[in-house]
């Protein structure tokens, strides 16, 4: 039985849904029109059907997009999730150098994923970037151009990603596993479990809902991915990076396609809204409850 929404409720809610509107649904329902025409930004639409439709969905190019997208995105789920869970357990402890470390590390959440590209950018540069002038500083006669080969830019930016995210996901674990009781482990220790038992059976599962909702950001996250990647390798070399993001922005933004860009950005649109939908279905995300002490 649905509960009946009160007037000042809808009045609070107000601003949010105008904003939703406004940002989310209008932006979305104008792309979808828009994937009806041929149509370089400037010139008059012509209209078109389906025809970027059939384009688009018969094109190799979208399903390798969508696969390093699907790839990043596993990865990224992989490599964040154990990380930011170790991190956050060893920064919610007591103790002077965890306080000072987590200043330090929060420290990539302070700038734009523009800058922190750049700064990658020339650390990685093959021929005066920091990594290069170390293994010449050694001797070694190696040229090392991560971003600039195939078979590793795409695995480079994953790393530079996760570098990028597992301080705020660490935050999250951090902050829940101050919340857990201390009576928790009072009780455990009474009973001689170890720490590696407290881990298993009082951590961990206090931690379900921490979890859950880092999952939800990591995966949904990894849809948006674009800026750093635009600064870093702009999809490159030969495609070996380019996620759907970047190849709707390459096809509306570069080749003024605006039609085809904007299929591409429609179907990363649907992508992630079923994404969402599975996850909230697969993790029971709307139904978590409290994880007071006891639940």
């Amino acid at each position: 039985m649905y509960k009946r929404i009160s007037g000042k409720f809808l009045v609070l809610l107000a601003p949010a849904l105008v904003f939703f509107v406004v940002f989310i649904v209008v932006p979305l329902f104008y792309a979808l029109y828009i994937s009806f025409f041929k149509w370089d930004g400037i010139s008059k639409p012509a209209w078109v059907g389906l025809g970027n439709w059939l384009t688009e969905l018969t094109s190799s190019n979208l399903y390798h997009s969508l696969f390093l997208t699907v790839v990043m995105m596993i990865a990224s789920w992989v490599i964040q999730t154990p990380l930011s869970l170790a991190i956050g357990l060893y920064l919610s402890r007591e103790g002077k150098w965890r306080t000072v470390l987590s200043v330090f590390y929060f420290t990539p959440l302070l700038f734009s994923a523009v800058a922190l590209g750049i700064t990658w950018a020339y650390i990685l540069n093959p021929t005066f970037g920091l990594v290069q002038g170390i293994i010449h500083s050694l001797g070694m006669n190696v040229t090392l151009d991560p971003l600039g080969r195939t078979s590793t830019a795409l695995y480079t930016l994953i790393a530079i990603i996760a570098w990028e995210f597992i301080p705020f996901h660490s935050l999250l674990y951090q902050s829940g596993a101050k919340a857990i009781p201390t009576s928790l482990y009072e009780a455990a220790t009474l009973d001689g479990a170890t720490g590696f038992q407290s881990l298993i059976y009082i951590t961990i599962p206090q931690l379900k809902n921490t979890v859950v909702a880092s999952t939800v950001v990591i995966l949904t996250g990894s849809l948006t991915y674009f800026d750093i990647i635009y600064v870093l390798t702009n999809g490159g070399p030969a495609s070996a990076t380019q996620v759907l993001a970047l190849n709707m922005y390459q096809k509306a933004f570069q080749e003024y396609q605006m039609g085809l860009g904007s299929t591409v950005a429609v179907i990363l649109a649907v992508f992630g809204l079923l994404l969402s939908l599975a996850l909230v279905k697969l993790t029971g995300f709307s139904r978590m409850d409290s994880q007071a002490e006891g639940a």
